[in-house]
C-alpha cells in the first residue's frame, strides 16, 4: 500500500508545487535575480517523478525509496533542492521500516518523520530557525505526540498538514528578515504546499489547496490553515516542458490589468510573473512561443530590455561541453589532482581554464546546476583527487552532495561564493601538495577576498541601512549586503568600490564586465575607477555573466 500511495501521489504533489513555484519564488527576500526557491524545489521533485514512474508496477517500497533518494539527490538544485532531497530521503527510509506495508500506523508515520529530521539536519552544518528545517522539526514533534493517541493514520496526516502551515506561519517570528519583509520562509512554504498536496491525494480528496496567504502577518497567516484541501488525482503528469525563458520590462500605455495579463500568460507557458505598479512592470514567463508573449504585451504598451533564453540549448550546451571534456579525458592519462568550477559566462570560463580548471560547469545565479551535473563533471576531470569550486552560495550544498556521492575519486569542496574567489584560490595551488593541503591553502586564500556586484532589483525590498529598494533600482552588493542603491550602473559601482575602500583599503581590484555591459561602457567605468582610486591596481576582463553587468573583488 505504501508503495502504491507514493507512486500515485508523488507526481500529484510535485505538480501542485510546480503550479505554485512562482508564488514561492516571490517570497525570496533578497531582490536579486536568483535561482529561486520554488523553481529549484520544483525541478528537484520533477526528477524524482521521472525516476519513480520509470519503476515497474510491482516495485517495492524499498525500490521506490531508492528512486526517491537517487532522483532527488541527482536533481537537487540550489540549497532548497538539496535540503528537500535529504528530507525525502529520510522519510522514505523511515517508511521502509513499517512492519505492515499494507496498513501503515501513526507509529510508522512518526518514525518516518524522525528519520527525515535526522537525515536533513545532518546535511546542514548550521541549521537556521525559521526555515524549512524548522517546519520539518515541528511536524515531527507533532507526530511524536499524536502517535501516542488513538488517532487514525488519515486523521494524523491531516493534523500534520495543519501543523506544517502553522509552523510556516511562525517563521517570521524566528527569522527577522522575514518579518521585515512581511513574508514567511519560501522553502518552508514550498515544503508545506508539497506535503499538503501529497496528503490530499493519499486520502482521496479533490479540490484546491488551502487558502494560505504567505505575505501577511503571522496571526493572519495562521487563519484558516485547518481548512482541508483537496486536489484531483492525475497519474500521468510529466511536468512542464517549455523552452524559452522570456524576461523584459514593460511600460503600459493604456488600461492594463496585471492579473488579467498573468492569466493570459499562463495559457502561453508557465512560471509567469508580472511585478511592479502602473505603468511600469517586469514580466517573466517560460513559453514555447516568445513571439506570442511579446505580441500580447505590445498590445498594451512598450517593451524593452528583452532577454530570451533558450533553456533547452543552455542545458544541451552544458551537456555537450561535459561530453567533450569526457572524451578528452578518456584519451588523457589520469591526473593526480583535478579541478571543477561553476561559472556563468564565456569570459569567466576562459579565465578559469587558463588558471588550471579542468571542467567548467555552466551555471550560477540564473541556472543552478544539479548534483548530477557536478558529479559528472568530477568524473570527467579524470583525476584521483578533485577540488570543486561552486562559486555561488546556492550551489555549495549541491557540490557537497556530489562530493559525498562520488565513488571514483576523493573530492574536496572549497566553498567559493564568487568566481573571483576561485581566481584567487587557483593562484595558490601547489601541484606537488595533496588534496587536503591544497584545499586548506585555497580556503585561506579566499578569506581575504571581498566581493562586490552590481545588478538590478526584481522586487521591492530594503537596503542594509533600511532605506527602500524599488523594483528596477540598481543595487551595489557587498558580500550579500545591499550597501548602495541608485539608478546608474557606473555610479553604483563607483560608490560601492569607494565604500569598500573606506572600510578596508585593498591593493588590487579584479573586475569583470557582464553580458549587459558593452566595451565602451566598461572602459569608461575602469577609467573612472582608476581616477577615483589611483592607488588601486585594476585588472579588468570580460566575464560575460548574465544579469550582473559588474562583478569585482578587492584584495
Amino acid at each position: 500500500m505504501i508503495a502504491n500511495v507514493i507512486r500515485t501521489c508523488f507526481p500529484v504533489a510535485a505538480k501542485a508545487l510546480a503550479d505554485k513555484a512562482e508564488d514561492v519564488n516571490k517570497l525570496n527576500v533578497f531582490p536579486v535575480p536568483d535561482g529561486d526557491t520554488g523553481t529549484n524545489m520544483s525541478l528537484t521533485l520533477g526528477t524524482v517523478v521521472k525516476e519513480v514512474q520509470a519503476l515497474p508496477a510491482d516495485a517495492s517500497i524499498e525500490d521506490i525509496a531508492k528512486a526517491i533518494t537517487h532522483g532527488s539527490l541527482m536533481g537537487a538544485r540550489g540549497n532548497s533542492g538539496v535540503i528537500t532531497s535529504q528530507i525525502l530521503r529520510g522519510i522514505a527510509e523511515g517508511l521502509c521500516e513499517a512492519k505492515d506495508q499494507e496498513n501503515p500506523t501513526p507509529v510508522d508515520i512518526a518514525r518516518a518523520w524522525r528519520r527525515g529530521v535526522k537525515v536533513a539536519f545532518k546535511a546542514v552544518r548550521k541549521p537556521v530557525e525559521g526555515t524549512i528545517l524548522t517546519v520539518l522539526k515541528d511536524v515531527s514533534a507533532r507526530a511524536d505526540k499524536l502517535e501516542k493517541t488513538k488517532i487514525t493514520t488519515s486523521e494524523m496526516l491531516d493534523a500534520l498538514v495543519v501543523e506544517a502551515y502553522e509552523s510556516v506561519a511562525r517563521t517570521p517570528d524566528l527569522l527577522p528578515v522575514l518579518k521585515e519583509n512581511g513574508v514567511v520562509d519560501s522553502g518552508a512554504y514550498g515544503f508545506a504546499t508539497f506535503f499538503e498536496a501529497f496528503v490530499n491525494a493519499a486520502t482521496g480528496k479533490a479540490g484546491e489547496l488551502s487558502d494560505f496567504d504567505p505575505t501577511v502577518t503571522t496571526e493572519g497567516a495562521k487563519s484558516d490553515v485547518s481548512a482541508k484541501v483537496q486536489i484531483e488525482l492525475n497519474d500521468d503528469w510529466e511536468g512542464s516542458e517549455f523552452r524559452y525563458c522570456n524576461e523584459f520590462l514593460f511600460h503600459a500605455e493604456k488600461e492594463f490589468d496585471p492579473d488579467e495579463a498573468l492569466a493570459h500568460l499562463a495559457t502561453l507557458g508557465d512560471c509567469e510573473l508580472v511585478v511592479g505598479s502602473y505603468p511600469d512592470y517586469k514580466v517573466h514567463v517560460h513559453s514555447n512561443e516568445p513571439n506570442r508573449v511579446l505580441e500580447y504585451m505590445l498590445g498594451y504598451g512598450q517593451i524593452f530590455e528583452v532577454f530570451i533564453h533558450n533553456m533547452d540549448l543552455e542545458a544541451a550546451d552544458r551537456t555537450a561541453k561535459i561530453a567533450e571534456d569526457k572524451k578528452a579525458a578518456e584519451k588523457a592519462p589520469r591526473k593526480e589532482l583535478g579541478f571543477v568550477a561553476v561559472a556563468a559566462g564565456s569570459g569567466q570560463e576562459s579565465i578559469l581554464k587558463s588558471l588550471g580548471i579542468d571542467v567548467v560547469v555552466s551555471g550560477g545565479q540564473t541556472m543552478n546546476p544539479s548534483t548530477a551535473d557536478i558529479l559528472e563533471a568530477i568524473e570527467v576531470a579524470n583525476a584521483d583527487n578533485v577540488i570543486v569550486l561552486p562559486n555561488n552560495g546556492n550551489i555549495r550544498m549541491a557540490s557537497e552532495a556530489a562530493a559525498s556521492a562520488c565513488q571514483t575519486c576523493k573530492v574536496a569542496v572549497v566553498a567559493t561564493k564568487t568566481v573571483l574567489q576561485a581566481f584567487s584560490a587557483m593562484f595558490v595551488v601547489d601541484p606537488e601538495a595533496g588534496l587536503e593541503d591544497n584545499a586548506e591553502a585555497m580556503r585561506d586564500a579566499i578569506a581575504d577576498v571581498r566581493g562586490g556586484e552590481v545588478t538590478t532589483a526584481v522586487r521591492d525590498s530594503q537596503a542594509a541601512d533600511g532605506s527602500p529598494i524599488h523594483d528596477g533600482d540598481v543595487m551595489g552588493i557587498q558580500d550579500d549586503s545591499i550597501d548602495v542603491v541608485g539608478n546608474d550602473v557606473k555610479q553604483v559601482a563607483l560608490d560601492l568600490i569607494n565604500k569598500m575602500q573606506e572600510e578596508e583599503e585593498g591593493d588590487s581590484l579584479t573586475i569583470l564586465a557582464g553580458a549587459d555591459m558593452d566595451d565602451v561602457a566598461f572602459e569608461d567605468l575602469v577609467s573612472a575607477i582608476e581616477e577615483a582610486q589611483p592607488d588601486l591596481e585594476v585588472d579588468a576582463h570580460r566575464g560575460e555573466q548574465p544579469l550582473y553587468p559588474v562583478v569585482f573583488a578587492i584584495e
